[in-house]
């Protein structure tokens, strides 16, 4: 359930997805369970900054979905890599979006590779780093 809503606060407070596409998973989420005391907490918190951090403190990693998170964050990105018309905007937002992540999962694959990808471009290989790119956004598809 949280992985989802997880990975959307990341992208909201990257700025890579809108702050109704968050709202509308949260509420979804709180309209299917209305009991639930973090995603009523969540629902009155505006700051996404606050949000993040809640839900990463709150979420219990021993249950976390590791591939639906990345299967939901990988298909995110693949829309912001389509249309991205500049490879290094787009590596700069991927290095800030794999400091937003949890600790528990920033050194595991696909998800470490946010933070190297770009390395190539420091020597002008724009296409090994869109080789690499690509490839970490087609993880959960082999």
């Amino acid at each position: 359930m949280m992985e989802e809503l997880l990975a959307l606060a990341i992208l909201l407070y990257e700025e890579m997805v809108t702050k109704d596409e968050y709202d509308k998973k949260l509420d979804e989420l709180f309209l299917n369970n209305p009991e639930n005391d973090d995603l009523l907490y969540l629902e009155w918190e505006e700051d996404i900054e606050k949000a993040v951090t809640y839900i990463r403190t709150h979420t219990d990693y021993n249950y976390f979905d590791n591939k639906r998170f990345g299967r939901i964050l990988m298909s995110r990105l693949k829309v912001n890599y389509k249309n991205c018309s500049n490879i290094r905007d787009f590596a700069d937002q991927m290095y800030n979006l794999w400091e937003s992540l949890p600790g528990i999962i920033q050194d595991r694959e696909p998800f470490l590779t946010l933070c190297y990808a770009d390395d190539p471009l420091s020597w002008g290989d724009e296409e090994q780093t869109r080789n690499i790119y690509e490839n970490m956004m087609n993880y959960y598809d082999y």
